[in-house]
């Protein structure tokens, strides 16, 4: 016992280290996978400068439409090496540490940075920071299993990936341990707090010391605004809600169309990019993440307010058909350029009917940029800590958290917590009521299976019954036929009071409850535990999912009760541990 405590130390500073170790690795990928998108990005004539340099109007026609119908192909055929056959996203990561599994395949992710990759480099309107975050994830799940760490663990060092990705990519370490805690642990543990600050840091430190990464966008000497222009800023969040709504259900719903499609699956991201190539002949500045755009539309002036609403309106289309046919990107970078016109446009709109100076303009620009982006991603903390450490203002801040008070709760109560957990709620988990039922959904009866118990066929008499009841202890039978099928329970009450009647020699089976529930083996323990509001009985039997259901054995209400308490007590440990 008094080892207990030196060796917890050595164990927790053990997982610090291994957190740096992986906030380093994943950093340096995540500098290497956004270095090779804008190599790919000048090579392949999407991004703005190489547009403008290039000077055969024919062939840039050409590779606008081409580029990324091709990237488009490429992916299609990436994604059949899935076993989902879908590029993984942050949305995998939430999944695999919600429920406690971990775990994240090797294979899956790094098919999926690959896709990320090929769709960014070919111009497809999607984020960076998805890819990025499942990279991370899936490096700090690895390093886990190479270790042969537990399930917490597992998920700490997933969190350690997810933190140094996006500190790496915003140069933002506090919005990397924020993020980690606020959308993919949902706890704030203090022993997953010092390994994903640990990675956050050191990744950090190598994007802006070792390797001179730049920020997204700077703003400087900004003016303070007026009291009333924070009740307008109030208004922008209200709004931005909506226009988060439609960016969400606008990818969900071209998802839903393109299944669908006579197509193959493989085909619909080529069929998105060429679509996306025809529309980028007329309005380039829907091609790629979008990160010059979104430059621009924090200067007053630099787009009209007809030019900012068909940019807004466009890039929303372009990111919901290539995400919603197959592209592998994030919805993070499509969100914050998106946010950002909204917050241009009204800033533009205020500024043309209040007569008023532009020099707030940049405030409506971040305002509509945290309104949207903070309910997509579901973490309004990250996107308020990631003005702050770009911008270093105080005063734009809360602006921004002024937005914010309004955009989250209505998306959340209008559309739901994050786009993420949207995605998820589609595939069977439900995480609006924690991550203790998220659990249990996915914790089957089948590991709690038993055939101690008594089975009789359903023509022995009640006697023959009552007696075998007796001496095997128990207060109920579970009836199967010679074909193995269940026919029923019948309690050792109701059969001990059909013999003190007279009808000892009746079968068993004409006194079986008539109403009996059973489960199937996948059944979760959640819905068991529904189950068992109206059950009354020693245990549930478990049937085969098949057509002639046969009987597989039982579960007890007892065994359903300790594998609540134990996940239940699981998760606290994990979740208020400290060692």
């Amino acid at each position: 016992m008094p080892s207990k405590g030196p060796l917890s130390v050595v164990r927790f500073l053990g997982l610090v280290i291994l957190g740096t170790v992986i906030g380093a690795i994943a950093a340096l990928c995540a500098v290497g996978f956004v270095a090779a998108v804008l190599w790919l990005n000048d090579v392949l004539l999407i991004s703005p400068r190489s547009r403008m340099m290039f000077a055969h109007p024919g062939i840039l026609i050409a590779t606008t439409i081409a580029v990324p119908a091709l990237g488009g192909l490429i992916v299609g055929l990436l994604h059949r090496q899935i076993p989902e056959h879908r590029p993984h996203n942050p949305a995998d990561v939430i999944a695999a540490v919600q429920t406690r599994r971990g775990r994240l395949p090797a294979k899956a992710g790094g098919l999926s940075a690959l896709s990320g990759l090929v769709s960014l480099g070919a111009g497809a309107s999607v984020g960076q920071y998805g890819p990025l975050v499942h990279m991370g994830a899936t490096l700090g799940s690895l390093g886990a299993r190479w270790l042969r760490l537990g399930r917490s663990d597992d998920n700490i060092t997933i969190a350690c990936g997810v933190a140094a990705a996006i500190a790496t990519a915003f140069n933002a370490p506090l919005a990397g341990i924020v993020f980690a805690h606020e959308v993919v642990l949902r706890h704030y543990a203090l022993r997953a707090f010092a390994p994903v600050a640990a990675a956050a840091l050191v990744g950090y430190v190598i994007a802006t010391t070792v390797l001179e990464r730049g920020a997204l966008f700077h703003v400087t000497d900004t003016a303070i605004p007026p009291p009333w222009e924070f009740a307008v800023f109030i208004a922008v969040g209200g709004l931005g809600a909506l226009v988060a709504g439609a960016y969400m259900r606008s990818i969900l719903g071209v998802g839903r169309l393109a299944e669908r499609l006579p197509l193959s699956p493989a085909l619909r991201p080529a069929l998105a990019g060429a679509l996306l190539g025809l529309t980028a002949l007329w309005v380039p500045d829907i091609l790629g993440m979008g990160q010059e755009t979104l430059r621009f539309a924090t200067i007053a002036g630099a787009f009209g307010s007809v030019e900012l609403g068909v940019v807004l309106v466009l890039k929303i289309a372009a990111t919901a058909l290539c995400l919603g046919m197959g592209f592998g990107g994030g919805v993070f970078s499509p969100a914050l350029v998106v946010g950002t016109l909204f917050g241009a446009l009204c800033g533009t709109l205020v500024g043309e009917l209040a007569g008023v100076p532009r020099d707030t303009f940049v405030f409506y620009a971040v305002c509509g940029m945290v309104a949207v982006t903070a309910p997509v991603i579901g973490a309004p903390l990250t996107s308020l800590l990631i003005v702050f450490e770009l911008t270093g203002s105080y005063a734009l801040t809360t602006a921004a958290l002024a937005s914010v008070t309004l955009a989250s709760p209505i998306a959340a109560q209008l559309f739901g917590r994050s786009l993420f957990d949207i995605q998820l709620n589609t595939r069977g988990l439900d995480l609006s009521a924690g991550r203790g039922r998220a659990v249990l959904q996915k914790a089957p009866v089948r590991h709690y299976l038993t055939r101690d118990c008594v089975i009789l066929p359903p023509q022995v008499s009640v006697t023959a019954a009552v007696t075998t009841l007796c001496h095997a202890g128990h207060g109920e039978a579970h009836l199967i036929d010679r074909n193995g099928r269940y026919q029923g329970s019948a309690t050792l009450a109701t059969l001990e009071a059909a013999r003190e009647d007279g009808h000892g020699q009746d079968a068993a089976s004409e006194y079986a409850e008539p109403e009996r529930p059973v489960l199937r083996a996948d059944t979760s323990l959640w819905e068991a535990m529904a189950r068992l509001q109206d059950f009354t009985g020693e245990a549930i039997a478990i049937v085969d999912d098949t057509a002639d259901a046969p009987f597989l054995g039982v579960v007890y209400e007892a065994s359903i009760a300790r594998a609540y308490l134990q996940h239940s007590n699981e998760l606290r440990q994990e979740e208020h541990g400290t060692s």
